[in-house]
């Protein structure tokens, strides 16, 4: 997999930059650990999709960090309740290898809709 850096720093447009890859890195694990609770909680997902941005602090002397990655899940899921897929969500945050092992603050921002049972 071709890699750059970003495209401020001379890189090549359209490639995957190792900070793309961080933030990607945080985002698709926590899906993937979200997706083992709704099994083990036995939820019933319709659908989940999932988009993060991280934010980069840079300091006076120009090195810089992630200072915060937001992670932004729409879930639907039907016949449980609000409470349900907030559970999954807190097991999904403890058991995510990648979000126990950064220091950037990492802030959850669901978007959840619950059907009606039927």
């Amino acid at each position: 997999m071709p890699f750059s850096s970003p495209e401020a720093l001379y890189g090549e447009r359209g490639l995957l930059t190792p900070e793309d890859a961080f933030v990607g890195a945080l985002n698709s694990c926590f899906m993937l650990m979200f997706i083992w609770a709704i099994e083990r909680l036995k939820i019933d997902l319709i659908s989940y999709e999932s988009e993060a941005v991280g934010y980069v602090k840079e300091l006076l002397d120009k090195t810089s960090f992630f200072n915060k990655i937001v992670i932004h899940p729409k879930i639907e899921a039907k016949n449980c309740g609000e409470r349900d897929i907030q559970k999954a969500l807190r097991l999904a945050e403890k058991y995510s290898l990648i979000w126990q092992s950064i220091k950037a603050a990492v802030e959850l921002q669901p978007e959840i809709c619950i059907r009606a049972h039927v």
